[in-house]
């Protein structure tokens, strides 16, 4: 039973990081629409197809005790705008050709994780995690001296999301309802908005392509679902392993952009990439010692 348990938490959480992986595929489809545009129906239908579900899935919403919780609504409220503000880069760099960018940013993001650890909790790092710092670091320089530019959008994904994941960890609430109070927060914004491209006449939605319409509509699946099945992989496997299926999203995003939309990536490029996967494999020895001491155990 232990082994059919573990076997379906690693099916759960493959399943979730393929889905993130090819999720640009979806905003690729949707690149008409503005990345403004698409982030408020995400925001919006992600609220009735959480609630949704959570009832199928028979779990137990607890939306009025987290509201009437001081602390926890705050620290849901700067969740709401860390995974809002990562949402929308992500997007607008996928509609903007950008999918390499987003790629090395879910790189760089375990190794921001870390440095949280050290500044926040004074965590120490072992000699593998400084190695895997200062390889990431030389990955980003070698982006910013032979492109003359600070590469903004992998560390906004990357520090968005790593400050999001710590804050979420801290507050004691599960995924599906800490989402649901999450989008609910931001609903009156992102509804708010729709309605306003709407009576402006500038909204892509109802704008006459019901393709368009069915597939902003479906932005609540595409966010929903995904964070179900890594809900699911989190209560059946441990930590570690999660951690180590991270890395299957940013490399299907990473072979997406070079081989399917044909971004180009120059040896500039490839060696802040190169630079960047030396520091997650001094980073994932610790993790794969773990896993074999516990498959040996």
């Amino acid at each position: 039973m232990q082994n059919q348990t573990e076997t379906s938490g690693w099916f759960f959480g493959t399943g979730a990081f393929i889905w993130w992986g090819l999720v640009p595929i979806y905003f690729k489809a949707v690149a008409s629409v503005s990345a403004e545009e698409i982030l408020a129906h995400r925001i919006a239908w992600c609220v009735p197809f959480t609630l949704v579900f959570m009832l199928l899935l028979k779990k137990r919403l607890l939306v009025k005790s987290i509201f009437t919780n001081r602390k926890l609504i705050l620290g849901l409220i700067t969740s709401t705008a860390l995974v809002s503000c990562n949402w929308y880069i992500f997007t607008w760099a996928v509609t903007h050709d950008q999918i390499l960018a987003t790629s090395l940013g879910y790189f760089i993001n375990p190794i921001m994780s870390i440095l949280l650890g050290v500044v926040f909790l004074s965590e120490k790092l072992t000699k593998l995690q400084w190695g895997a710092v200062i390889a990431v670091t030389l990955g980003v320089t070698n982006q910013i001296i032979n492109y003359g530019e600070f590469p903004w959008i992998a560390l906004s994904l990357a520090t968005s999301f790593a400050l999001y994941g710590f804050i979420r960890k801290k507050l004691e609430v599960d995924s599906l309802n800490g989402l649901l109070v999450e989008t609910t927060l931001a609903l009156p914004i992102a509804g708010g908005f729709i309605i306003w491209l709407l009576w402006q006449g500038e909204a892509s939605f109802l704008s006459g392509s019901s393709s368009i319409d069915w597939l902003l509509i479906s932005g609540g699946i595409i966010t929903a679902v995904p964070l179900i099945w890594f809900a699911a992989a989190a209560k059946k496997i441990p930590l570690n392993s999660v951690g180590f299926l991270q890395f299957i999203a940013p490399s299907l995003t990473f072979v997406l952009a070079t081989q399917y939309y044909n971004e180009p990536l120059g040896p500039e490029q490839l060696t802040s990439f190169a630079f960047i996967w030396i520091g997650l494999g001094l980073y994932l020895v610790k993790p794969v010692k773990q896993i074999f001491r516990r498959k040996t155990a």
